[in-house]
């Protein structure tokens, strides 16, 4: 059975939702986005799942 695209955007929402930096860094890769949700989910889980979220959301 293979995977298709809603099954991988899934997979992505669950990253995002467990370990933040991990949700944005397979979506944009080790840049800004990753570090600044880095330091977001050092300073507070929540802050770091919404912008993880944002960031899977918008590209």
């Amino acid at each position: 059975m293979a995977f298709t695209g809603s099954d991988i955007c899934k997979i992505m929402y669950v990253f995002a939702i467990l370990l933040p930096p991990l949700g944005v860094f397979l979506e944009r890769g080790c840049g800004a986005d990753f570090l600044i949700n880095i330091l977001l989910t050092l300073l507070g889980y929540l802050p770091g799942i919404i912008h993880a979220l944002y960031i899977i959301l918008k590209y």
